[in-house]
């Protein structure tokens, strides 16, 4: 090493030298000897000579530590220490509030940092996403995996497989379903391309896979992406993952009218995670299970378990995922004839954004493009948003409103957004026209369900904006305006996909199983 780079690493090493035999009480005689000069270490110790190795390994061994500690300034100890750090803050987040593990997280990784461990301060990042997904803090979530994907660049795939996971994860959540399933598939395409058919990677992608599917209304990609989940599951040893599989694979029964087969996996599902104590995720089971009851018609069951999943997750200062539940809460309370209970929640919702204009009568909405040729990365949606598990089927209104998530949160905090939750923004805004339309207040329904396919359309929700697209031509024809509902009708049909097919480009290879 040469020039201002090595002074400064030979100086560096001199002060690790003074530091080590300092914390040891010895003299620098007795350091040096019998190979070496007092005057040697003094001069070493102030940075002005290079040691050569033969001198670097008598220092260690006087001093009782490794040549590479020595060298480098890292022990194993220090690793040790890290990793046992890495875990504390994996079990605060599991078990508490995000903020506080990512405190934790912060130290580790600029420890590790600074230490040079890069194997730890790419963990501590993933564990930095994942407490912005839980916090609802999307583009701060993809930096982190950014960063992860950058520090292993060098990396085999597979090492990078939970970073690129967790940006596909933020973009749904964003409402960028699209570019969601791209940097999935993209990532399953290139790891049986390179023969890197690694179960745990490819059971981590294919589980995350399933709810932008669903979303798009891909169901029998999602169907598939959850059969090759299920046949991975016994080469990989990881509860945690198999646990969310069983959330993944219990949506597609959903979808299927399986609700027993559903309800029976996300049993499966929650023993894990009650075993795990991973508490985020238990609050999942709750809320894909109110789900399935709502799905059955058992709304008081549903109501129960919508309920104990949002208070689970407030508890957790899950401010997006609380709201969330609480647009599929408001949707049981309007069937179980308690619409003024479910207003009162819904209007909450909404983070404060402009009004949607009126609209005399809807133009025809341009159905989603057709994906852009495979290999290529389609543009990720302008305005996002998106559910993580469960499918919504809500709806709820504009204005100021007061922001749900527990004392301190804010609107725009906890609020739901065109780029933070828009699939469930476009889903409450449904419910409030639904409401509306009920009541007779046939401009508020109007407005709403405008609002709703503004927000779903962007996001490529195709079943949702189907059905949207039904209730606004049906409030239509009702008010006489036959031509605004051929054209709400045609552009339902332009949304609803023959089943199997989707916008994506050709599905991604299967690996040898």
């Amino acid at each position: 090493m040469t020039g201002a780079a090595g002074a400064e690493s030979t100086a560096e090493l001199g002060r690790r030298v003074l530091r080590l035999r300092t914390e040891r009480g010895f003299t620098q005689r007795q350091l040096a000897e019998p190979a070496y000069t007092a005057a040697y270490v003094s001069t070493l110790e102030a940075g002005k000579v290079r040691p050569s190795e033969a001198a670097l390994r008598h220092l260690a061994d006087r001093l009782g530590v490794s040549y590479e500690e020595l060298t480098t300034g890292r022990s194993p100890r220090d690793a040790t220490r890290l990793r046992a750090a890495l875990t504390d803050a994996r079990r605060a987040l599991a078990t508490g509030a995000a903020e506080d593990a990512t405190g934790l997280f912060e130290e580790v990784r600029d420890e590790a940092e600074r230490l040079g461990f890069a194997e730890e301060r790419s963990a501590a990042l993933l564990g930095l996403g994942d407490c912005a997904l839980e916090t609802g803090e999307l583009t701060l979530a993809r930096d982190h995996f950014e960063d992860v994907e950058r520090l292993l660049a060098g990396e085999p795939l597979p090492r990078r497989i939970p970073a690129i996971r967790g940006r596909a994860v933020a973009h749904l959540l964003a409402g960028e379903l699209r570019y969601s399933c791209y940097l999935l598939e993209s990532a399953i395409d290139e790891l049986n391309a390179s023969g890197l058919h690694d179960p745990y990677a490819l059971l981590l992608l294919y589980t995350a896979a399933i709810a932008p599917y669903m979303d798009m209304g891909a169901h029998a990609r999602a169907v598939r992406a959850a059969e090759l989940a299920l046949a991975l599951a016994p080469s990989v040893d990881d509860p945690g993952l198999i646990a969310r599989m069983h959330r993944g694979v219990a949506r597609t029964l959903i979808a299927e009218g399986r609700t027993a087969e559903a309800d029976a996996s996300l049993a499966k599902a929650q023993e894990l995670y009650e075993q795990l104590r991973i508490h985020t995720d238990l609050a999942h089971c709750h809320w894909m299970r109110g789900y399935v009851h709502a799905q059955d018609g058992n709304l008081e069951r549903a109501e129960r378990e919508l309920r104990t999943a949002r208070d689970m997750l407030a508890s957790k200062r899950a401010a997006l995922f609380t709201v969330q539940v609480e647009v599929e809460l408001a949707d049981v309370l309007r069937r179980r004839g308690r619409t003024a209970e479910a207003e009162a929640l819904l209007l909450p919702l909404l983070a404060r954004s402009p009004a949607p204009e009126p609209v005399d009568a809807p133009g025809p909405v341009e159905t989603p493009e057709p994906a852009t040729a495979p290999g290529a990365a389609p543009e990720p949606a302008t305005t996002p948003g998106a559910a993580p598990e469960p499918a919504t089927a809500p709806g709820a209104a504009p204005g100021p409103m007061t922001a749900p998530g527990g004392p301190g949160a804010t609107a725009d905090e906890a609020g739901l957004t065109a780029e933070r939750g828009a699939v469930h923004a476009g889903g409450a805004h449904r419910l409030l026209g639904l409401i509306a339309d009920e009541r007779g207040d046939v401009e508020a329904a109007e407005e709403h369900y405008c609002a709703a396919l503004s927000l779903l359309e962007r996001t490529g929700a195709a079943g949702d904006l189907a059905d949207l697209c039904r209730l606004l031509g049906d409030l239509l024809r009702r008010e006489g305006r036959l031509e605004a509902a051929m054209d709400a009708y045609r552009t339902g049909l332009g949304h609803r996909a023959a089943p199997g097919t989707t916008t994506l480009g050709p599905a991604p290879a299967e690996p040898p199983m």
